[in-house]
């Protein structure tokens, strides 16, 4: 007897379950009925009269058959594609990674998927990352450290951003009372001749960190002598940034007992150099970061750093640009997060007289 094509085509299916996804016509062609039948159950839709028994056999044979449904065509439907782009200047230990793990943590809980993207500061890189996260399905924009430079066409979070645009929500530290408590900090020790570290000009957080420091030392009468005020100008993450820079001040010859530094991993490299030229810290010179990285209660000496909650940093500004996505929310224009002072082992009274 002669097989139909309807044999032949559910052999053919049934044969290649173990070898390639099934698709819902193939699907549909082994149960004998329309593709639009089985669609309709696969995917829960509402207000459709299917007997329970043709429910029951159309998902045991799609179990059967290891039917995957495509999320991408789901997505296009619903208009929801659960995903969320996140840019951000570069991937490794410390600041950035600490606030992913926070967006992360909040995006898996609410069922939502993430790219990352690193820009490494390219105005051009983040222009065209943004375009492609959103021509890819992003449902919104988590931007880290990135200097945005207009709105865009989905919701979008700027973490560390400090630039009002229309539509974008800043997550900002506030810098102001950071300067205070890294000030008044090393006021209190004694401390007057300071030297100073400013971040590179491509850091977001630059601007806003160094004119807290301006506005409280004047508050505090201490003087910012220009010679004891070094700029970082290399993009990196590691504790080579901040070595260099104490040999640039000591070449100064001009005598501090201080150093507030641009952010942990610039803190512990300088304090590397204090060491290896034969000054001690805090004995010598006192040592103060920015951040408290992991890294920090783990150096030698372990370091005094203002603390940012980065993880929850990360985690307000998930939810945040999930609420904007929701409509839950009105928009905002600044969320500002409290800092705080860890006080360790790098920091301590002054021994010179002043």
């Amino acid at each position: 007897m002669k097989k139909s094509n309807s044999d032949t085509q559910q052999k053919a299916v049934v044969s290649s379950a173990d070898h390639r996804p099934v698709s819902l016509k193939q699907l549909a062609a082994y149960l004998d009925l329309d593709p639009a039948t089985v669609s309709v159950v696969l995917n829960d839709v509402p207000g459709r009269s299917i007997p329970p028994v043709t429910r029951d056999r159309i998902k045991a044979a799609a179990r059967e058959l290891n039917y995957q449904p495509s999320q991408l065509a789901r997505s296009l439907r619903s208009r929801r594609t659960l995903t969320i782009g996140i840019l951000v200047p570069e991937l490794g230990e410390g600041y950035h990674t600490e606030v992913i793990s926070g967006i992360g943590d909040q995006l898996i809980n609410a069922g939502y998927f993430y790219f990352t993207a690193h820009h490494r500061h390219r105005k051009d890189l983040v222009e065209d990352y943004t375009r492609m996260l959103i021509s890819r399905g992003a449902q919104g924009i988590i931007a880290i450290d990135t200097a945005l430079e207009h709105p865009v066409s989905v919701p979008i979070v700027a973490i560390a951003g400090h630039r009002q645009i229309a539509g974008v929500t800043n997550v900002v530290l506030d810098h102001l009372r950071a300067a205070e408590l890294t000030l008044n900090h090393l006021h209190a020790l004694g401390h007057r001749q300071i030297a100073f570290m400013r971040g590179q000009t491509v850091s977001c957080d630059s601007d806003a960190r160094w004119l807290g420091l301006v506005a409280v030392a004047g508050r505090l009468g201490l003087e910012i002598k220009p010679e004891l005020v070094v700029t970082l100008d290399r993009d990196m993450i590691s504790p080579e940034l901040g070595y260099p820079v104490v040999q640039q001040l000591l070449a100064t010859r001009q005598p501090f007992t201080a150093l507030v530094a641009f952010n942990d991993i610039s803190a512990i490299g300088s304090v590397r150099a204090l060491r290896d030229l034969n000054l001690r810290v805090p004995n010598d010179i006192s040592v103060i970061g920015f951040d408290d990285i992991k890294w920090a209660a783990y150096s030698r000496p372990r370091l005094t750093t203002i603390r940012q909650p980065l993880a929850e940093i990360g985690r307000i500004a998930a939810q945040s640009l999930l609420n904007l996505i929701h409509g839950t929310i009105t928009p905002r224009e600044e969320i500002a997060v409290e800092p705080e002072l860890i006080v360790r082992e790098s920091t301590g009274p002054t021994h010179v007289h002043e």
